[in-house]
């Protein structure tokens, strides 16, 4: 497998908060927050950033991704430009940034990237914040064409059982089957619209290795050292070919994002679908590390 230059993939898909400070009212240059809730970017955000909410990028509330004209039709309305550089960060060590940023690098946006630490350390910087609510005027998004070289199917992830390195980044509780969802689900998603409820198994995929998506970052929420970063990825097979799948593909994304855009790995997929749609397929097969609490 090809594997670009560490530090020249590094300095393409992040930018630090001093460069993000430093660049403010840059023309052609767009800051998005991103997350569950709006709260937080009304209290205070990065000056000039718009709001996009993960789910908006759904077609259904909490999986499904947009089809191309309603991407084009999304960032047309955020006056965001196909040859804008954007720049996405989130609370949360840029989970959902990191989700969005995968979504934007599917549809083809040329140039995108993570502000490191994202808003954490942005605040921990005492870096300045704006509580203005922008009404950006339209802009012209041309429809974009996918890209499947950074995302997994179902019939992908099967044929890859036994054949590549498919990577678990759910907690070792998910992945034994000890819980079907992770603790965090709950309270963020009401009864009866729960992407959680949709998986009928616990488990995981066969073969699947468990590198949990959190062990990258800082405790300042940047990502560790490109040296770090290997070490931790060490027995992980990439010339296989790498497959991360979680729970409704948005740690995966992180893991992803590690893996394709900061170490450099070129053949690197999330599977979205994760194990909200694997742990409900028919005939498919599951393991289980215990078969404690699992169903």
């Amino acid at each position: 497998m090809r594997q670009s230059s560490k530090a020249g993939a590094r300095a393409a898909a992040l930018v630090s908060g001093s460069w993000a400070e430093d660049n403010l009212g840059t023309p052609g240059l767009v800051f998005i927050e991103t997350g569950n809730e709006q709260a937080d970017y009304l209290h205070g955000h990065v000056p000039g950033a718009v709001w996009i909410g993960w789910s908006e990028f759904q077609d259904d509330p909490t999986l499904g991704l947009i089809e191309p004209h309603k991407f084009a039709d999304l960032l047309s309305a955020k006056g965001i430009s196909n040859d804008d550089t954007v720049v996405i960060y989130s609370v949360a060590s840029n989970l959902l940034a990191a989700l969005v940023y995968w979504y934007f690098t599917y549809y083809g946006h040329r140039s995108v990237k993570l502000l490191d630490g994202g808003r954490r350390k942005w605040m921990l910087d005492k870096r300045p914040l704006s509580t203005d609510t922008l009404a950006p005027d339209p802009a012209v998004y041309h429809v974009p064409a996918p890209d499947p070289s950074v995302r997994a199917g179902r019939d992908e992830v099967l044929a890859a059982i036994g054949a590549a390195s498919i990577v678990d980044v759910r907690t070792p509780e998910e992945y034994s089957g000890l819980l079907l969802a992770p603790a965090f689900a709950g309270p963020a998603f009401a009864p009866g619209n729960s992407p959680y409820e949709v998986a009928q198994r616990s488990g995981h995929i066969p073969g699947a290795v468990n590198l949990p998506w959190d062990a990258v970052v800082n405790p300042d929420d940047t990502f560790k050292s490109d040296d770090e970063l290997t070490a931790q990825f060490a027995g992980l097979d990439v010339e296989a070919g790498v497959i991360t799948y979680c729970w409704v593909g948005a740690r995966s994304a992180h893991t992803w994002f590690v893996l394709r855009e900061l170490l450099g790995y070129d053949d690197i997929k999330n599977y979205d679908g994760s194990w909200a749609e694997y742990g409900s397929l028919l005939g498919v097969p599951v393991e289980r590390s215990t078969q404690k609490g699992s169903r």
